[in-house]
């Protein structure tokens, strides 16, 4: 197995050598089809996955019924639905492969047994689950705060990998606006 992933996620000061053999022994390779559903709404998460390569959004339906993107996740990022996770409850967004996905998985209970028994990896995903934190409270204030224009712009500098691949319409909706907007402030910012 391609360690470097592993390595580069899990990087930490704490976390020795050993640590990152006994986390990557338990990592199992899965991949997944564009279109592909890792996690529904509805059902239950049992595991987290690191993307190793592709493009998966993360999506919700409103009470109309319209389907609006809470997040992209790439390269080296970790597609996990804490709530279900880790309360064991439902999930409520579903996960969907955008391209073609190779992925590491992690089962629930070996996450668990080596969570408690590994002080590093704890501080990781103490150091994890707070920048997390700090990501969401900064998108939500910036929906709030940002022109939808800068919004945009904030995405293409950084994380155009999301523009390059993902529908226009799912890019849209994570950025709350319509289709049409979007459109406008892409031909506005291309001429600029």
């Amino acid at each position: 197995m391609n360690r470097d992933p592993l390595v580069e996620v899990y990087r930490h000061p704490l976390l020795q050598a050993s640590d990152l053999d006994q986390l990557i022994s338990v990592h199992r390779p899965i991949s997944f089809e564009k279109g592909d559903f890792i996690l529904k709404e509805g059902a239950l998460s049992n595991a987290y996955y690191i993307l190793v390569t592709g493009l998966v959004r993360s999506f919700v339906f409103d009470f109309d019924q319209n389907d609006i993107t809470t997040n992209f996740i790439s390269k080296n990022e970790l597609i996990l639905e804490a709530s279900s996770l880790f309360q064991g409850i439902p999930s409520q967004e579903n996960f969907q492969a955008l391209t073609p996905c190779h992925c590491l998985k992690i089962d629930f209970e070996d996450f668990q047994r080596l969570f408690h028994s590994i002080k590093g990896f704890r501080e990781w995903g103490r150091a994890w689950m707070a920048e997390s934190l700090f990501q969401l409270k900064k998108r939500s204030l910036s929906m709030i705060t940002d022109s939808a224009t800068d919004r945009y712009l904030n995405l293409l500098s950084q994380q155009s990998d999301i523009l390059k691949n993902a529908p226009l319409k799912d890019v849209a909706s994570y950025l709350g606006i319509t289709d049409s907007s979007l459109s406008r402030i892409r031909k506005e910012t291309a001429r600029n």
